[in-house]
């Protein structure tokens, strides 16, 4: 498990962008956002830099 803090996470367009960033690396990925707190919880096969690199890219670098 992966928990990330996005400070740059703001809205349910955010959400979406995150959720969809993080599945098109794990299409199998369970994504639990908690948007009031910026946090993120990522269950995923993927390797934590790989899934905080394409956050990163994305524009939601975690803090």
């Amino acid at each position: 498990m992966l928990e990330l803090t996005l400070p740059t996470m703001t809205c349910g367009h955010c959400v979406a962008t995150v959720t969809r960033t993080v599945r098109k690396l794990d299409a199998k990925a369970t994504v639990e956002i908690d948007l009031p707190t910026h946090r993120v919880r990522i269950e995923s096969s993927q390797p934590a830099p790989v899934l905080k690199a394409a956050l990163a890219e994305e524009g939601y670098a975690a803090a």
